[in-house]
């Protein structure tokens, strides 16, 4: 999914001299091809996230199509006020890069770990938020986000978890993404990192649809409502605090529109008590396959299909 991530910033580069790529002090070699393509569109704003934002910003307003990349702990979280006011308030066309979301930088203990992020920009008006879970996304809501006339996040989490899909796909800003279409009356929505645990758990409990979701805001509620009305229960997915994330879209959408029984699986709203790598974390939080498929298989006990 990085080299997905590179490929489309050289490309973007070539396409649109008015591009700029601004880090703060991070992605070196993600930036390999970038900079020695594109070496005068490249700005290393050192740390200092915040004024970096504010750089992105100015350039905007004087034509430019800035693209800023760092952490997700930091870009959106540390910089949170810079995006809502300096690039949301006027609407301005500032493309977000939040890398490493989640637990991917577990090792490096909670200032690393981004699993409130969604919610923290989720209620910024103009913003568009995407989460990828491949490659193929990655490049499709890559090619969505130069589109925008506004600010744009993209979440990026583990990035070495395998291919979703079996080739490059279209994509529609707002549009859930149908993996499977079985007749079962469980629907799995996931994003991100946690598409692919749906994916390998769906067949366990009656061929569950899975359904990855790339774009977290805004979302296309009709499409959400007909696959709620096809089911009776959703399972919802991710790497992310179950408060204000995807499983707060769904559940909003369905208790205005169609009512059926969710079970939200995310990180339960606390920190990591433990410094760990990413498989460590995803078990201490119970999102691993063996956590996941019990929490899903004692949830379904609990109601009559």
């Amino acid at each position: 999914m990085r080299d997905a991530l590179s490929n489309s910033l050289v490309n973007i580069a070539a396409n649109n001299s008015k591009a700029i790529l601004l880090t703060g002090d991070h992605g070196y070699a993600l930036f390999d091809s970038f900079r020695k393509s594109y070496p005068k569109q490249y700005v290393n704003a050192g740390i200092a996230e915040q004024n970096m934002v504010g750089v992105a910003a100015g350039l905007a307003r004087t034509g430019y199509r800035p693209i800023v990349y760092g952490l997700s702990a930091f870009v959106p979280i540390r910089v949170l006020e810079q995006i809502k006011l300096d690039v949301c308030h006027d609407n301005l066309p500032v493309i977000f890069l939040g890398d490493g979301a989640g637990f991917v930088y577990g090792t490096l203990g909670t200032s690393h770990q981004s699993t409130e992020d969604i919610a923290a920009t989720r209620a910024i008006p103009n913003l568009t938020i995407f989460s990828p879970c491949d490659r193929f996304e990655m490049s499709a809501v890559m090619r969505a986000a130069t589109e925008i006339g506004g600010p744009v996040y993209i979440r990026i989490g583990k990035c070495d978890l395998g291919d979703v899909h079996p080739q490059e796909i279209s994509y529609k800003t707002g549009d859930l993404i149908e993996l499977t279409q079985a007749d079962s009356d469980i629907t799995f929505f996931a994003t991100g990192s946690m598409v692919k645990s749906a994916q390998q758990l769906a067949q366990e409990f009656n061929n569950a649809n899975v359904v990855s979701v790339p774009t977290l805001k805004p979302i296309n509620t009709q499409q959400v409502v007909s696959l709620l009305k096809k089911s009776r229960v959703a399972v919802v997915f991710e790497e992310h605090n179950v408060n204000a994330g995807l499983g707060a879209v769904i559940c909003e959408i369905s208790a205005e529109l169609c009512p059926i029984r969710i079970l939200r699986i995310g990180v339960t709203d606390r920190f990591s008590e433990h410094c760990g790598d990413y498989g460590y974390l995803l078990h201490e939080h119970g999102l691993d396959l063996a956590t996941l498929r019990d929490k899903i298989r004692k949830y379904l006990q609990t109601i009559t299909l």
